[in-house]
């Protein structure tokens, strides 16, 4: 069972209860703080179940008397989350009184040796993971009452991450179809231009045939007349499919 605070004779310790705020890739430190309830030195070690994905610094040392020592505990970053979000890693913080010239270099594991006599005082700590602090949204409308939780980022990190993947990419495809749909519609109006200006071209070339076949009393219509017509009619076609 966990000590309690109370029942500690030597070393406050705070808190009891080891939170992470779990990220996938993200070395995470957390702080204990121990306070020295006596007027003497306490020298105090710190244990745990899991050593190599934990960095504790410092993991041994001196608190003077009523003063107060911080702990950094470090989580190195994992590649990989629990399924259930539970940890079972344990901590064990030991503590004796040490004599009042003693400095933190001078602690020895032997002063922590139950077996030599020496009065050791433990505290079990546990480590839990919890969700990580959400960043401030830019967009001011989820803050409103009644808005979608969907919105929200998923507890354990994931939403954020596959998000950003997901944003990533439709954001190079967004940059990638309206340059190729630009230089369409740009190859598309040059050639509607051009068939203007040469059905304008056609069409002043006919206004003069009509104006000569008038003058020559014919009554038959000029080869050429049929011709142009035949073309401005394909020129026309052209235009509309391809428009």
């Amino acid at each position: 069972d966990l000590i309690g605070m109370s029942n500690s004779e030597l070393l406050t310790v705070e808190p009891l209860d080891l939170q992470f705020p779990f990220e996938l890739k993200k070395q995470i430190s957390c702080s204990l703080y121990l306070t020295n309830k006596t007027d003497n030195n306490v020298a105090f070690k710190v244990k745990t179940t899991n050593p190599k994905k934990y960095c504790v610094r410092p993991n041994t040392g001196v608190v003077l008397p009523r003063s107060t020592c911080e702990v950094l505990v470090t989580m190195q970053a994992q590649k990989e989350a629990p399924s259930d979000m539970q940890c079972k890693d344990k901590f064990l913080l030991q503590g004796v009184i040490a004599s009042p010239g003693v400095s933190a270099k001078e602690v020895t594991p032997e002063m922590f040796s139950k077996e030599a006599g020496h009065l050791v005082e433990e505290t079990k700590l546990r480590v839990t993971y919890v969700a990580p602090p959400r960043p401030p949204s830019p967009v001011h409308e989820g803050s409103e009452e009644g808005s979608s939780p969907r919105a929200s980022v998923s507890d354990n990190g994931h939403g954020s991450e596959f998000s950003f993947q997901k944003f990533s990419v439709d954001k190079a495809e967004a940059q990638e179809n309206p340059s190729e749909a630009r230089a369409l519609i740009t190859k598309l109006t040059e050639e509607k231009q051009s068939a203007i200006q040469l059905n304008n071209r056609l069409q002043r070339e006919l206004d003069m045939l009509r104006r000569e076949s008038k003058k020559s009393q014919s009554g038959g219509i000029p080869f050429m007349y049929v011709l142009l017509v035949g073309l401005i009619g394909l020129i026309l076609g052209y235009i509309m499919k391809r428009t």
